[in-house]
């Protein structure tokens, strides 16, 4: 089966981290828009070392992007769907296809390759229930090599975070 990877992936052996760096990234997961102004008064540290210390954890990446969370009610993809998929063919190539096409969804917010009975779970938003019956009729049933699919319907978000630290 294919992997999900990034050739710009690093082990966490690659970089060490220490507590300003840690102090400094949970402030940016919890507002990505505060300054390093700001940042330098909470940690302790002078503007110029925070700076250097941010390029750092971005070059290493560490710091992946930076983005904007939305509502998913406000802007109407009230509808979560978490699908399991199982291909008929498990050849790096049948993976790397499907992937391939995965990435071409724009209901799909979230891929991953896992164990079990399944290959795939995927995170699927829609506008409503009518708008996932279209996606899974007509876009994901159709992909090649699709093997198995199973859908849950998620009925109320009760933690979702995206803080790693």
């Amino acid at each position: 089966m294919a992997k999900i990877t990034n050739q710009k992936e690093q082990t966490q052996s690659d970089v060490i981290l220490d507590a300003s760096d840690l102090a400094i990234l949970k402030l940016l997961q919890q507002n990505a828009r505060i300054t390093v102004k700001e940042i330098s008064e909470k940690v302790h540290l002078s503007t110029t070392p925070v700076h250097e210390r941010i390029k750092r954890l971005e070059q290493n990446g560490v710091i992946k992007q930076y983005v904007t969370l939305l509502d998913y009610q406000k802007v109407k993809k009230g509808l979560m769907v978490i699908c399991y998929v199982s291909l008929k063919e498990h050849s790096k190539n049948a993976g790397s296809k499907f992937i391939k096409a995965i990435h071409e969804l724009n209901e799909v917010i979230g891929c991953y390759n896992i164990s079990g009975q399944f290959d795939f779970m995927l995170k699927v938003v829609c506008e409503d229930m009518n708008a996932y019956y279209d996606f899974h009729v007509n876009k994901l049933s159709q992909m090649e090599n699709m093997g198995n699919l199973q859908s849950v319907f998620v009925m109320g978000i009760l933690k979702e975070t995206h803080q790693l630290v």
